[in-house]
Parts: C-alpha cells; structure tokens; sequence
C-alpha cells in the first residue's frame, strides 16, 4: 500500500479518507475506518452540536486511532460543531460547502489538522495562507460539490497553487481514476516537463534523448510525431537540439513525464491494486499500447506497465492493419487519433465517430 506525506501528517496508515457521508458517516463507521489504518470521518452535516459530540465519543470508546470530523459550513450548526471538535480535541477537521476562515485560528490553536474541501485555486491560496495542513481538491463529480470544475481539471490546477499535500476526491470511480490520480501524484515529486518532436524520425528522436539522461521518448504516434518526457531543464535543451536537427518541438501543458521512468511509483502502486480484481478475457480482441499487441492473461501486469512505458501507438496501428482491419473510427471530441492513422497508412479508412454513424444504414 502507498505511503505519502498525508500518513506521516495524520498518524495514519494508508492514505485514504473516509467520505463525510451526512446521516451515513457516524462514531461507528468513522472508527472502524480508522481502526483499519484510514481515517475515518464523522460527518456533521446539519447535526447540532450535541449529536456530533455524541458520535465523536462513540468513536473515542472504539479506537484510540485518530478521527476526523466534516463540518459542513452552511449548517445552521456550525458554530455549534466548530467549538465542540476543540473541546473534544479531534484530530482533524475537514470543512466543506463555505470558506472556514473565522474557526481557522481557534482549530489551529488546539492542534487540529484542518484539511478543507476547495473547489478553485483561489480558495487553494487562501486555505494555504491561512494555514491550513492539506488540502482536499474535490471535483463536481461529487455529491455535496461546491465546483463547477471536474477533478481530473481541479486536481492539477490545486497542486500547482499550494505546497500543501493535495488529497484527490470526487470523479475517481474506477480504475482509470485511480491511475490517474496516482500519475498526478508521481508528477508533484520533481520537476518535469513533456514536448511533442514534429518532423523527425523516430529513430532521430530517441538518438537526441540519448544525449540527456532523464529525456526519455514515450509517445511513438505516426511517422514524424513522437512525444518525449523528462526532467523541465533537460527538455529546455533538447528541444534546442531538435530545432538544430531540423525538426519542431512543441512544449506541451503538463507537468507529469507521463508513460516514463518518473511514474515508476504510480505504476507499482496500480499493480498492487490490480492484485485484488478480477479481471476477464474480452470476447473481441484488445490491444495494449506497450505491446502493440492483444492482451492475454498479463493483463494486468500489462495495464500497470503502460503507466511507466512508452505508448506504442504507430506500430499497434500497423498490427491491426496486418490482422485485417481496414476502417478505424475515433470516439471522441476531436481527429487527434484519425489524423494520426491516415499518416501512418493513408490506404485505410480514419473517421470520427458522427461521420460514421451518418453513413450507417437506418
């Protein structure tokens, strides 16, 4: 299981929080959660103050683990919540629906780890400057949002405002969230950068990435378009090498050198997940994009390496083109993908997934 800054900060084992569920999320459930190395969180909702001293004693007599509890800061109540989570000397305090600023002071004078719910970088900075321990950046996927943003736009945004640890929460449902707010959280420990090389040889492009060590090629897309990732000031060089090579190179908006080395953490972490599900073979054939390939039964060790590996995506084209297939249809908002076919085999048919339908018969 991963350990991250949040354990270390809360005295927890793994770093996973249990929602602030109102009416659902009580003594019981809160210290059965922390008792199992989360923390558990009792939910305040729009309790009065007796009833959320009543359940943070419950959780008292069940485990010594620390606890938390939700304010949900539109209350009628939170005033009421705000003084008894010091007079009961909770642990920490998660605040959702409102700006907590006026009981900031108060919960930190009383050692409370105060970890707010943001939904914009504005409210990131200003939970940051007014001291808050982490942040919880929750997209409006969530129930109970208070955001238009979703998470997988909000989560990046956050970490680059504040210095505090980040805690991911709302659009993350399946597997691909999970790996994707693993990448996210691999991408914060340095400095990295990603860039697109237009106008090159593949084979040219990975001759200039052996020049710089942590410059690595990890998009291999169609012929004269590959995608590298690597440390920020080794891509500042290298794409001036590009440019010296008679190729272009476009610094691209993120911060992760995702499908590389840098996400090693994240790709150990999403195959100790994988462990535990089932997965089955499909009845139609799927390829992975680091062997170009149909999956078999390394499946899962497969879809954990494509997080740290280059994606494949020229020669699986050709793959499929070799077995046969001869019509490729993008299902998507754009022609990223069916522009890239038509250079890898201008013989074959690449469209979007309206055109194809207008041509379906009734």
């Amino acid at each position: 299981m991963i350990k991250s800054a949040i354990c270390e900060l809360l005295g927890i084992r793994y770093p996973v929080f249990q929602g602030g569920m109102a009416w659902i999320a009580d003594g019981k459930l809160a210290a059965a959660v922390s008792g199992g190395g989360g923390l558990g969180i009792i939910a305040a909702g729009n309790a009065p103050g007796a009833y959320v001293r009543e359940q943070i004693r419950v959780a008292r007599s069940l485990t010594d683990r620390p606890i938390g509890v939700n304010i949900m800061l539109m209350s009628p109540f939170a005033d009421e919540v705000a003084a008894v989570v010091v007079q009961e000397k909770v642990e920490v305090v998660t605040t959702g629906a409102g700006n907590p600023s006026k009981y900031m002071k108060d919960w930190k004078a009383a050692g409370i780890k105060v970890i707010p719910v943001v939904a914009s970088v504005a409210m990131a900075r200003l939970m940051t400057r007014l001291g808050a321990s982490a942040l919880i950046a929750e997209g409006g996927e969530s129930g109970g949002h208070v955001g238009e943003l979703t998470t997988m736009v909000l989560v990046p945004q956050v970490c680059d405002a504040t210095t505090l640890p980040v805690i991911a929460a709302g659009g993350i449902a399946d597997g691909r969230g999970m790996a994707a707010a693993l990448m996210q959280a691999a991408s914060e420990r340095y400095e990295t950068a990603m860039a697109a090389v237009l106008q090159l040889t593949a084979g040219q492009v990975e001759d200039l990435c052996r020049r710089y060590p942590e410059v690595y090629p990890v998009n291999f897309n169609c012929p004269g378009n590959v995608t590298v990732s690597g440390l920020a000031d080794q891509i500042g060089a290298f794409c001036a090498d590009v440019k010296t090579a008679g190729g272009r190179a476009i610094p691209l908006q993120v911060r992760g050198a995702f499908h590389s080395p840098f996400m090693h953490d994240a790709a150990v972490a999403f195959a100790g997940e994988l462990e535990k599900a089932e997965i089955r073979q499909g009845s139609i054939p799927l390829y992975s994009n680091v062997t170009a390939q149909p999956y078999g039964n390394d499946t899962a060790q497969l879809l954990a390496r494509q997080i740290e590996s280059p994606v494949q995506w020229e020669r699986l084209v050709q793959e499929l083109i070799a077995s046969g297939v001869d019509t490729f249809v993008e299902i998507g908002p754009g022609k990223t993908l069916t522009n890239m076919v038509k250079r890898i085999d201008p013989a074959v048919r690449a469209c979007g997934y309206g055109e194809y339908l207008e041509e379906l018969p009734c």
